[in-house]
């Protein structure tokens, strides 16, 4: 299971397959997570805030399941985004990290300038402006 925090291009980034690792030792930081991103993930992320977090939709499923904990968290003041299903494994936050590509995000992402097929690494540079 990973979990890994790193600096990328000054950015302090948490890759974490489950958000059970979560720790009070990470602050500062971008999570990228191979987690879903429904209601369930969202109130862990809560525990640890981070500048931004980066999940899995997981198919979206039944009454948007899969990324319901977004609107979750915008309604906390965190950016959050998810990736396609089909674009990274859901529970690998490496392949999140490469591969991923930006199907949902919530108001607060938006603002930042997180848009519909940003890859994860792209929507990290914008977090660099």
């Amino acid at each position: 299971m990973t979990s890994r925090a790193f600096d990328l291009e000054g950015i302090s980034v948490l890759l974490l397959d489950a958000l059970d690792d979560m720790s009070a030792e990470h602050s500062d930081f971008v999570l990228v997570s191979g987690a879903h991103a429904g209601l369930d993930s969202a109130r862990r992320v809560l525990r640890r805030p981070p500048q931004l977090a980066v999940f899995n939709d997981a198919g979206v499923g039944k009454d948007r399941a899969g990324i319901a904990g977004l609107e979750l968290l915008d309604a906390f003041h965190i950016p959050a985004a998810a990736v396609d299903v089909n674009s990274a494994r859901i529970g690998d936050a490496a392949d999140t990290l490469e591969n991923g590509v930006i199907t949902h995000y919530n108001k607060l992402a938006q603002a930042l300038g997180v848009e519909v097929g940003d890859s994860v690494r792209e929507v990290l540079t914008k977090l660099e402006r």
